[in-house]
């Protein structure tokens, strides 16, 4: 399991906009690049990630291997209802993650 990092806030008035910032540990190696030996390692990216609010989607990114090593995210999210925030990172090779953080709106 990959370190990540989530920074979202624990609770919210209604209507209010949050902003939360994610990461996550991933080398992100793209296929292109020889490694030591010469060969080309092989592609290990994260290609997906998405952000789910009381189960709707409400931030997705297609990643690519243009992408850097650890990658971060930023966005809003308008707190409408007591729910939880679903973190879902996948990539190549069967990787997929999941993370949850709880807001609790008044």
């Amino acid at each position: 399991m990959a370190r990540t990092l989530i920074q979202a806030p624990a609770s919210a008035r209604r209507g209010e906009i949050v902003e939360v910032r994610v990461t996550i540990a991933h080398p992100m190696e793209t296929g292109y690049r020889p490694g030591a030996d010469g060969r080309v390692l092989p592609r290990d990216i994260l290609r997906r990630f998405t952000c789910r609010y009381g189960g709707e989607v409400v931030f997705a990114a297609e990643l690519h291997p243009a992408i850097a090593a650890n990658p971060y995210l930023a966005f809003h999210v308008r707190a409408e209802a007591s729910g939880t925030l679903e973190f879902e990172w996948v990539g190549d090779n069967g990787f997929a993650q999941v993370e949850q953080r709880a807001l609790q709106v008044a």
